[in-house]
């Protein structure tokens, strides 16, 4: 211990104690903290809130150090073996006891028992865990999945698993880069589903797992996304909320779409051609999106939030990070699944890639586009990532090449959200060069028959569009989002009573 280190004060791995306490379980809660966590060092002979090294005599320094190894070894359960040493510090004497990741989890103070004696760390703090950490901590110690778990209360058909192994393979082919690699997916059948733990066979019989039932959006799991738009920085006045339930795949596209509908589109000029860039890229959108979905704690009831601010686009992921995950590790790419058979699934449609290459590859992209690196929060009750809106470093690569580019005019939208290419349009001035607006009627040819429609009749619908450009559904609602985005239209109503008209005050 440096005086150094002393300075910066506790932290989640640190705690000072001036003396010994006369009653141990004033300690005792942060050593099984320490073991249910990280890891952590008490230090004896410093003030907690002074940080003045007060140190011990060395005539019984010796005693005092028995003394907490013999109160660990009679108060934890299971045993906590620290390491107990003693450091020079300023000239003074200090013990340091030092608890390492305990690997059998949960770990709790037996005079307390399971029930009211588990402790794990907070911002720097021991609190008694509440019964999700308890479980969190049970899976955790007995090196099992909880969304590989048999999902009570739950009965499935055989045409329910039939309908999921048709969705997934549906996901996996519209998710797939190359149509090279669309034809060599293969069905996904009963005895995969049992080998990644979406199913459970007993006596011949196929039973859900959890993650059946978080898959599919059934069971007694209630797994939602919540979406919402904030004036300003802090919660306190929200413009538009939306929450999301049903397939994991549904809800991440939708989520993904309602950003896309809240943040900036701009434009490069690259030569006399002008791109339109959303001001966060798209594939690290999505990415975090789909990071949140398959590490997220199913065992919490909390929700993954989307919230789009003033100054920032912050997800945050219900749960502690996992067994053996720093923030520091995630961030360099160290790979640790909560979710097993999620993992697997999402593999198997093209949703994630590499396990473990999620994270720097979203820092790699946020960071190209010239905006700030990404702000990890948490890791002890939640994970909060924050992507900051603005760029830091002006055009810091100008073409931002396939980082972030908006769908094309084809009929058809592109078979994934993360490999959506250029709009490109080229409406030259007399002097050669390109307007950052154009006036009149939109450029695109697509728009053109939307705008002039609405003239016409007064309003669209998304379905009048399917209808009129003759385009699936998802290619009429991103036409029609960037037409409000150009001020060309004015969307009106909410869900399926949508409609969008002229908008008078844009143009």
């Amino acid at each position: 211990m440096t005086i150094e280190e002393i300075l910066a004060g506790e932290s989640k791995n640190v705690e000072f104690k001036e003396s010994l306490p006369e009653k141990s379980i004033k300690y005792m809660k942060s050593v099984v903290a320490f073991a249910n966590g990280t890891g952590g060092k008490i230090i004896f002979g410093i003030a907690d809130k002074t940080r003045e090294v007060v140190g011990f005599d060395k005539e019984d320094v010796f005693k005092k150090m028995d003394a907490i190894a013999n109160a660990v070894s009679d108060s934890c359960e299971p045993a906590i073996i620290p390491d107990i040493t003693l450091q020079t510090v300023d000239g003074k004497t200090v013990i340091v006891v030092e608890v390492s990741e305990g690997r059998q989890r949960p770990y709790y103070i037996k005079a307390l028992g399971r029930e009211g004696g588990v402790y794990v760390r907070v911002a720097g703090t021991t609190r008694l865990a509440d019964e999700y950490m308890i479980k969190e901590l049970l899976f955790e110690g007995s090196n099992r999945y909880f969304d590989q778990a048999l999902c009570t209360g739950l009965t499935i058909t055989d045409e329910d698993i039939d309908a999921l192994c048709k969705a997934m393979k549906e996901q996996a082919i519209k998710n797939a880069h190359t149509e090279e690699q669309k034809a060599s997916i293969k069905d996904v059948g009963r005895q995969q589903l049992r080998s990644w733990g979406v199913l459970i066979e007993r006596d011949g019989k196929d039973y859900p797992s959890n993650a059946f039932a978080i898959l599919t959006g059934n069971g007694g799991l209630h797994v939602a996304t919540q979406c919402g738009v904030f004036k300003g920085t802090t919660k306190e006045v929200f413009v538009d909320r939306r929450e999301y339930t049903g397939p994991l795949w549904e809800q991440i596209d939708e989520a993904f779409q309602f950003v896309l509908r809240n943040i900036h589109l701009g434009a490069n000029i690259v030569g006399i051609y002008r791109q339109d860039v959303y001001e966060i890229p798209l594939d690290a959108i999505r990415e975090l999106i789909i990071n949140a979905m398959v590490h997220r704690s199913y065992l919490d009831h909390g929700t993954i939030q989307v919230a789009v601010y003033d100054n920032r686009l912050e997800i945050t992921s219900p749960g502690k990070l996992p067994m053996g995950q720093t923030l520091e590790r995630m961030k360099e790419g160290y790979s640790k699944i909560r979710n097993e058979a999620l993992a697997h699934a999402f593999s198997y449609m093209n949703l994630i890639e590499h396990w473990g290459s999620g994270i720097p590859r979203i820092i790699g992209k946020v960071k190209a586009a010239g905006l700030r690196e990404p702000e990890f929060i948490g890791g002890e009750v939640d994970l909060r990532i924050n992507i900051y809106r603005g760029q830091v470093v002006p055009n810091a690569h100008n073409d931002l090449n396939n980082a972030n580019k908006v769908p094309d005019n084809t009929d058809e939208m592109p078979d994934s959200a993360d490999k959506v290419p250029d709009t490109i349009k080229k409406v030259p001035d007399s002097a050669g060069k390109m307007p950052d607006t154009i006036e009149g009627l939109p450029n695109n040819e697509q728009e053109q028959q939307i705008y002039k429609y609405v003239l016409e009749n007064g309003s669209i619908t998304t379905a009048e569009t399917v209808e009129l450009l003759g385009v699936k559904h998802r290619r009429a609602r991103a036409v029609l989002m960037n037409m409000v985005e150009g001020a060309y239209l004015r969307k009106e109503g909410a869900a399926r009573s949508t409609i969008y008209v002229k908008n008078t005050e844009g143009r």
